[in-house]
């Protein structure tokens, strides 16, 4: 039962990194696009390459471009937000609960 917490203690943290990772990721790609970046510049293509899939996803799932501005970035967070207080809290609440 030890073993089990602390391996859901470690996933829900893992988790966390990860999605706080990505998050900055997506802010970067939000500042980039205010700027005209070289697109053969390899972080330039890396962000996109990361970020894209998911921000395409939900632009053509949601109607997310609203006066010309793309708020696909916003939307993203709020979701990488909630995932982090909502999920990685529960693991975490769950791992202190059966230990």
């Amino acid at each position: 039962m030890i073993a089990f917490r602390h391996l859901l203690d470690a996933i829900a943290t893992v988790l966390d990194l990860a999605l706080n990772i990505y998050m900055w990721l997506v802010i970067a790609r939000a500042l980039l696009s205010w700027v005209n970046p070289d697109p053969y510049n390899p972080i330039v293509r890396f962000l996109y390459n990361v970020t894209e899939p998911v921000m395409s996803f939900l632009r053509r799932r949601v109607p997310v471009v609203f006066g010309g501005l793309d708020l696909s970035p916003l939307i993203v967070i709020a979701v990488i937000m909630f995932l982090r207080i909502f999920l990685v809290q529960t693991l975490h609440d769950y791992a202190r609960m059966i230990g």
